[in-house]
């Protein structure tokens, strides 16, 4: 590094693992280069190579599915779910702070669209109740499983007693929880108790860029909705297939997590609640929760815009997060932890936040 360089600490990354500098994810990428740059084609026309088909058992086995579908990414993976499976004879229900990805594949799926208050399960079902759907609708639940802004964790059990009073669709997106939360890793199901093979979510959907360091998106399932998705989804159809090597370095994330998941998740949560204890006590306004997403609510856009901007002249790279990504008031540094990070970087990072904060 030349003097006029400067190092950072990133605290704003989704890298929940620190898989992308593992080794032998880097190397798995490197290997299957010798496939080419790219895969030259989609995949219904071109094929796909096999890192591809790969991964895509790998991620039904870990998630407990019969089958599972690789999108480019995790966004394109909501909309193309929603777009595939509902249409105008549809009726979707969606938690208010669902990611923008899912908003969107509701709006274009051309299905009926109902919002309900954040993870409040009574107003779900007062809308479940009171909407006299006709027979012939598909009806379907969706949400995140850990909110990406709240760091908060959906009411998965109380969502599957409705669903079996209301008998809907129901799917989960587990970007930010798989590799998160569960004992080991495996996201919303397991953080509950429950087995990827019965536990009452239709399609869980994630993303490989973010505890499992690579590119792209996913939705695990039965193998009938997935090889319904393979032949209706459009944002999968017409779109050029990942290269091998991001499917190789996204398998060998997979495996590393399979292997030693337990252990990654408990330091991963060792590092999340020695952050939040330390700003808790110094007194900033954080946003209650458990995972490793740390909101730290400023209200005012330029007031988190200032804090951003203080945080990277003393070496901390920190995000302000504003509307439209927030609802207006409620603009935010969210920071986020990841298993990579050593104690002394995060009581480092807590201190200067920490005053920051009291000089701010």
């Amino acid at each position: 590094m030349d003097e006029n360089q400067k190092e950072f600490t990133v605290f704003s990354s989704n890298n929940y693992l620190g898989l992308t500098h593992e080794k032998s994810v880097i190397e798995a990428g490197k290997s299957a280069l010798a496939f080419g740059s790219g895969s030259t084609g989609s995949r219904l026309t071109s094929g796909s190579s096999f890192e591809l088909s790969l991964l895509e058992k790998n991620l039904a086995d870990f998630k407990g599915t019969e089958d599972a579908l690789v999108f480019n990414t995790g966004y394109m993976t909501n909309l193309g779910v929603l777009y595939a499976l509902a249409d105008k004879k549809s009726v979707i229900f969606s938690d208010e702070l669902n990611h923008a990805s899912i908003i969107d594949g509701c709006r274009i799926s051309g299905a009926k669209v109902l919002v309900y208050r954040h993870n409040d399960m009574k107003d779900l079902e007062r809308l479940l109740a009171g909407l006299g759907i006709p027979d012939s609708f598909q009806i379907f639940v969706v949400s995140d499983g850990v909110f990406s802004m709240d760091g908060d964790i959906v009411n998965l059990p109380a969502l599957l007693e409705l669903k079996a009073k209301y008998n809907f669709c129901l799917i989960i997106d587990d970007a930010h929880a798989l590799g998160v939360i569960g004992e080991k890793g495996h996201g919303t199901a397991e953080y509950y108790g429950l087995d990827g093979k019965s536990c009452g979510i239709d399609i869980q959907i994630g993303t490989l860029s973010k505890a499992l360091a690579a590119e792209g998106g996913y939705a695990a399932s039965s193998k009938l909705i997935c090889d319904y998705l393979r032949n209706k989804s459009r944002p999968f159809i017409f779109s050029t297939a990942l290269p091998p090597c991001v499917a190789a370095s996204a398998n060998e994330a997979l495996n590393i997590l399979k292997r030693d998941g337990k252990s990654l998740v408990e330091k991963l949560n060792f590092n999340t609640r020695l952050m939040r204890n330390l700003l808790e006590d110094a007194g900033l306004p954080l946003v209650k929760g458990t995972t490793p997403i740390i909101p730290i609510v400023l209200g005012e856009t330029e007031k988190a815009l200032l804090f951003s901007s203080e945080c990277l002249k003393n070496g901390i790279l920190l995000s302000a997060i504003r509307p439209p990504s927030v609802p207006e008031g409620t603009s935010r540094i969210r920071l986020t932890v990841t298993a990579a990070h050593s104690e002394k970087e995060i009581r480092d990072c807590a201190k200067i936040i920490s005053e920051l904060w009291r000089k701010l």
